[in-house]
């Protein structure tokens, strides 16, 4: 599957066929899905459960390292694309996986690996490009149908990854979770799914989609996100150390790898807090980067966005997808909250290409997921 090095800086272009390009039929779709994940959430698991979404980003990246692998964070899951002879790592890290997020986070983790080519015998495609959401990080975008067929497909038990056996664990190595949550600075952080209902034509489900992109883009600063200098804060000990150290080396006991983490972040604290460079380390440049590489808004065989936004443009999005799933053309669902949360991958916190998953603190994607649902039901 050697995905083309297509890419594009404008996220409008999301809605460009022409930015995508066909994986190979040898290639694999990997998934991951928190099950429960709404019921973990209102027992205040939020950041369990966006930890265990990015952990197999985490633990793919560490396991097939220098390959540029395509993924996409999904809140209480991730979907993502490798090579054929990738696929016996891809399953590997996929059970250890499975099997950390229930040893140490308690959560229920379903996997599965789809063949591309039994995508396209469903009729459905998987498609790839790359935004380039700052001059160091660029996000992978899906299309085709694949993602969404396949998402179905693993909640219904087909192509299922078996978890590993007990104490088998991935490298989560520069898995994080440390910054506080995000305030929303205009009224709302609203997580919001878009996608095209069955009936819908693409040329009209495009047009509703560049609509609620321009509604953002012309009401809200830095067209949305939730992630800004002023936003971000460092609280020492992080709220989530806790999780953090269950990601680390199980070989020391809990307490070690929380003593191992409570020294550095307390030097880290430090750092951000004086402002001061250690090394390479520039605490000004990395929260800089920090804003720019992070991942609020995606396409993922639809549109997937958490954003802040004002109560008068929350009211002009609701009115514009209202109007649209009453004609037929989208399914949707948006669930609004107080604060944003990040979950991070930091391979080296001197290099600049750290990545940071956006969801909203108080269900998020689970929850506009859960609202989609509804609202589809009710129009059946």
């Amino acid at each position: 599957m050697t995905i083309p090095p297509k890419s594009f800086a404008e996220f409008e272009r999301v809605l460009d066929p022409e930015v995508f390009a066909p994986v190979a039929d040898e290639a694999w779709l990997g998934m991951t899905d928190v099950v429960g994940s709404t019921a973990a959430i209102a027992r205040g698991g939020y950041k369990a459960v966006n930890m265990a979404g990015a952990a197999v980003i985490s633990a793919m990246m560490n396991a097939l390292p220098g390959v540029r692998i395509a993924f996409v964070f999904g809140g209480d899951g991730a979907s993502f694309v490798v090579d054929d002879k990738d696929e016996p790592s891809a399953r590997e890290t996929l059970a250890r996986t499975v099997t950390w997020a229930a040893e140490e986070l308690g959560l229920e983790m379903r996997a599965a690996l789809i063949p591309a080519a039994g995508i396209r015998q469903a009729g459905h495609d998987l498609r790839v490009a790359w935004y380039q959401a700052s001059k160091n990080v660029s996000y992978a975008m899906l299309s085709g149908g694949g993602a969404e067929w396949g998402e179905r497909e693993m909640k219904s038990g087909r192509f299922a990854v078996p978890p590993a056996a007990p104490g088998k664990r991935p490298d989560l190595e520069g898995l994080s979770c440390r910054w506080q949550p995000l305030a929303s600075r205009n009224g709302k952080i609203v997580s919001l799914i878009v996608r095209r209902s069955s009936g819908g034509s693409t040329s009209a489900f495009a047009a509703v989609v560049r609509d609620i992109l321009g509604l953002v883009h012309s009401g809200e600063r830095d067209a949305g996100s939730p992630v800004s200098l002023e936003g971000l804060r460092f609280k020492w000990p992080p709220a989530g150390l806790d999780l953090e150290a269950r990601s680390l080396d199980s070989r020391r006991p809990l307490f070690a790898r929380k003593a191992i983490l409570w020294a550095f972040t307390l030097l880290a604290f430090a750092l951000f807090k004086l402002g001061l460079k250690a090394g390479a380390f520039d605490p000004a440049r990395y929260r800089r980067e920090v804003a720019q590489n992070s991942d609020f808004r995606k396409f993922d065989d639809g549109l997937r966005m958490t954003i802040d936004c004002s109560p008068e443009t929350l009211g002009k999005i609701e009115e514009r997808l209202g109007s649209a799933a009453e004609q037929g053309i989208v399914e949707y669902g948006l669930h609004g909250q107080s604060a944003a949360l990040m979950t991070c991958i930091v391979p080296s916190a001197t290099a600049s290409d750290h990545l940071h998953f956006v969801d909203g603190a108080e269900g998020g994607y689970a929850k506009a997921a859960e609202a989609m649902k509804r609202q589809a039901g009710r129009r059946e």
